[in-house]
């Protein structure tokens, strides 16, 4: 028997959210991040360089290295994306722009299947509002489409997949397949080819980009959900086929990435202590905000609901990526995977909130990312004039050789950006009282202004202190473009950058080795594993150099004794 549902909504309250709108918004928060920026370190640019290596044909296809150098991820489909993007794009176009549009549309690609799995979720019976004594009640397509709207508004709103979905790593493309599933599983029984097509290609993607156990966990649970749920009597179309469908897609992931030898554990668990569950605390809130309170507000408001399948495959979904984040010692990356579900559940507690809970969210938001919106144009202003004073005297203090400069588009983007705020905020407290995804639409679009504001005014200052451009520029200063250069305890982000940015032929630093120069990290120049890779008498100590945006990151460049 069917538990009364909290939800109450009239017709009125679904009205649809203007399609160009949503699409404009969606444009605002993908762009900015993939476009007009140099590779950031350390993931971003690592993961660039096994694509550049593979795109060259310097590496295995099968087994991607960077001057010897493993991945850390053990994944395959992500390097070759960006491979690919980089030997079909024509010349003309950058090798770095061209591996992140894979990515972008990895990122497009997740909005959209958290949009579909939300409106499918919300199809079912038990998902739907309480039916009107005398009608006016929201219909079942309406309804959907409404709390769909406010799913994917609420992943936008959330603080963790800012930055990490704007990165060229596994992180993003285990984010896409890990969405792509979730669609899979909430639309079997609706649309059975378009949903076993995804199912296929979620689970097969995460096999080939590192997550083979999560995807085998996400299959078994699929499948248990859809036998507990799967009746007639909840959901049309669903049949006790599907339960084999699912199983048969995660024997058949599970093999490919068995396969190609994917398969590898490597459980580190935080510690058991207070400070460090503290910490993952701190990490899960800000990293979730604002959907995880609202999630745990739909798990108590559903609470009679809470294994009907509308919340039952979020919680599957977000069960499972908290504890690939537990696995991997607290990792945000890993954290990323549960932000459609927790997204999904936040959606569900939209027609449960009460006007004044919804008026605070609003000024809250409000308030915040107004605030957020004056700080990123005071420093802006602080930069390019030197006004206010205290302002500029900060960023002279952590960045003095910082130049600052001045583009005309990004200004003109970032100030309509601004007004569309404004307008935002007018219509907000005017209109639309009545819709159901009001709540978060200041959420959604606060968000997607503040990184839209970082990556317009703040672009320079991103690219100083998040790239090596910076310290490149001080080592083509002294090398030659193709030179030979020997390197010894750098790291993979430096070894992309140093081939990519300074167009270096880069070595392993052995005695065998008879390249001109040698490059060392700084901090390993009185440690063993260097004099027995390297006899020091026969180099000449150049200079040691500094990263300017970081005193802490330095290398040390040495020239080879004229024989």
């Amino acid at each position: 028997m069917n538990q009364p549902t909290p939800a109450i909504v009239s017709q009125d309250a679904v009205r649809r959210l203007p399609r160009p709108a949503l699409l404009l918004l969606c444009l605002a928060y993908v762009l900015p991040g993939f476009l007009g920026r140099e590779p950031w370190k350390n993931a971003d640019l690592s993961g660039f360089g096994y694509m550049a290596t593979l795109a060259r044909g310097a590496t295995s296809w099968l087994h991607p290295q960077l001057l010897g150098q493993d991945s850390p991820s053990l994944s395959l489909l992500p390097y070759w994306l960006g491979a690919w993007a980089m030997k079909l794009s024509p010349s003309w176009l950058a090798a770095d722009f061209a591996a992140r549009i894979p990515y972008m549309l990895l990122l497009v690609l997740t909005l959209a299947a958290t949009w579909y799995a939300v409106y499918y979720l919300a199809r079912g019976p038990q998902a739907q509002p309480l039916s009107f004594a005398f009608g006016g009640e929201a219909r079942p397509t309406d309804y959907a489409r409404a709390i769909a709207d406010g799913g994917l508004l609420a992943l936008i709103a959330c603080l963790g997949l800012l930055q990490l979905s704007h990165e060229t790593t596994p992180a993003l493309a285990q984010l896409g397949f890990f969405a792509l599933s979730f669609f899979g599983l909430a639309a079997l029984p609706y649309r059975r080819f378009a949903a076993t097509a995804g199912l296929l290609l979620g689970l097969g993607g995460l096999g080939l980009s590192g997550a083979p156990a999560l995807a085998a966990l996400i299959g078994l649970g699929g499948a248990l959900v859809q036998a507990q749920t799967g009746s007639r009597s909840e959901q049309a179309g669903a049949g006790p086929t599907d339960v084999w469908t699912i199983l048969a897609i995660t024997l058949l992931s599970a093999l490919l990435a068995w396969a190609l030898g994917l398969w590898h554990w490597r459980v580190l668990w935080p510690d058991a202590s207070w400070a460090e569950w503290h910490s993952l605390g701190r990490l899960w809130l800000w990293f979730t905000w604002p959907a995880g309170p609202l999630a745990l507000w739909t798990l108590w408001r559903w609470r009679r609901q809470r294994w009907s399948r509308h919340l039952a495959l979020p919680m599957l979904f977000a069960a499972v990526g908290f504890a690939g984040s537990l696995s991997s010692a607290g990792s945000d990356r890993a954290l990323l995977l549960t932000l459609p579900a927790i997204a999904a559940l936040a959606a569900f507690a939209l027609p449960t909130l009460s006007r004044s809970l919804s008026a605070l969210i609003d000024w809250f938001t409000l308030l915040f990312f107004s605030a957020c919106a004056l700080f990123f144009w005071v420093y802006w202003v602080a930069v390019q004039t030197g006004f206010p004073r205290t302002a500029a005297a900060n960023l002279t203090r952590l960045y003095p050789s910082f130049m600052p400069g001045f583009s005309l588009p990004l200004f003109l983007i970032a100030g309509a950006a601004t007004l569309a705020w404004c307008w935002l905020v007018r219509w907000r407290t005017g209109r639309q009282r009545a819709a159901i995804w009001k709540s978060l639409v200041l959420p959604a679009g606060g968000t997607a202004l503040s990184w839209l504001l970082a990556m317009t005014l703040w672009l320079p200052l991103a690219d100083y202190t998040r790239s090596y451009v910076p310290l490149m520029r001080e080592v083509s200063a002294l090398i030659t473009p193709k030179s030979c250069v020997q390197v010894h305890d750098l790291t993979r982000a430096q070894i992309a950058a140093l081939e990519f940015h300074a167009g270096l032929e880069l070595e392993p630093a052995t005695p065998q080795a008879r390249c001109e120069w040698l490059l060392v990290n700084a901090s390993a120049m009185h440690q063993a594993p260097l004099s027995r890779a390297i006899d020091l008498r026969q180099w000449t100590l150049v200079r040691t150099i500094q990263r300017p945006a970081d005193r802490q990151e330095s290398v040390t460049l040495f020239r080879r004794n004229p024989t």
